[in-house]
């Protein structure tokens, strides 16, 4: 009796998480190298007890990113690096070499190259960059390779890999993955230049509206089942006195 509120809340959830991809979408729509996530949903078939007739529900199952380029925009700031192709940045974190899009780097007190967030830009062999103190003329090749008037310091990594959408999101802008980063053959890098982010603010708007009304329509189906349940109640406890 009560399948139907069960079926109208699976598809609750899965459209809260949609809801929140979507605002999660909307909320980077200017950070840089931002990729629009999607979430991707299946049929969840539960077969209940004392019912012989199985019960399809809705599940989230997971997200894709879309793998399309951001707009290329020119800073003229010289740390700020956009990648042409389909490489990655290396960034040092806890967990390892992770990879990101978003190329706006700053050099700390120190000399370190890192990236807004303050963690370490990763070079070529996946060791730190540094800039000699007080150098202020810094280019940055189409390969990575970071010089100034007194040589080369550093290179930036840059890999590629078989499939970006193995690429697990991790949050600012991070993504990992299993697979064996690949040398950078088919990308380039362009200073002064930043990627910025692939989300159309009008398609997600849109989507956000069709995701509330879904919501709300589903809402008034599961009120509508719950008081069909208690009108039915109510008479059989009438006729049963």
């Amino acid at each position: 009796m009560e399948n139907s509120i069960f079926v109208g809340l699976s598809r609750q959830v899965a459209l809260q998480a949609q809801m929140a991809t979507v605002s999660n979408n909307i909320a980077n729509m200017s950070t840089p190298g931002y990729r629009t996530h999607n979430l991707v949903f299946t049929e969840y078939v539960e077969k209940m007890k004392g019912n012989p007739d199985p019960l399809s529900m809705v599940l989230d199952y997971g997200q894709y990113q879309d793998q399309a380029p951001g707009p290329l925009k020119q800073t003229g700031n010289n740390l700020d690096v956009a990648i042409h192709g389909k490489g990655w940045f290396g960034i040092q974190t806890a967990d390892g070499v992770q990879y990101t899009r978003a190329g706006n780097f700053q050099v700390t007190l120190n000399g370190e190259l890192v990236d807004s967030r303050g963690r370490f830009v990763a070079d070529a062999g996946g060791g730190t960059i540094t800039i000699p103190d007080g150098e202020t003329e810094i280019t940055i090749a189409e390969d990575g390779s970071i010089a100034t008037p007194e040589g080369v310091v550093g290179q930036i990594m840059m890999v590629e890999f078989d499939s970006q959408q193995p690429l697990e999101p991790q949050g600012n802008g991070l993504y990992k993955t299993d697979q064996d980063p690949l040398p950078a053959v088919e990308s380039r890098m362009l200073q002064g230049m930043l990627e910025g982010s692939n989300v159309n603010p009008v398609i997600e708007m849109t989507r956000m509206i069709e995701v509330s009304r879904a919501y709300q329509s589903t809402q008034r189906l599961i009120m509508a089942e719950h008081d069909r349940q208690r009108t039915m109640i109510q008479k059989l406890t009438q006729t049963g006195g």
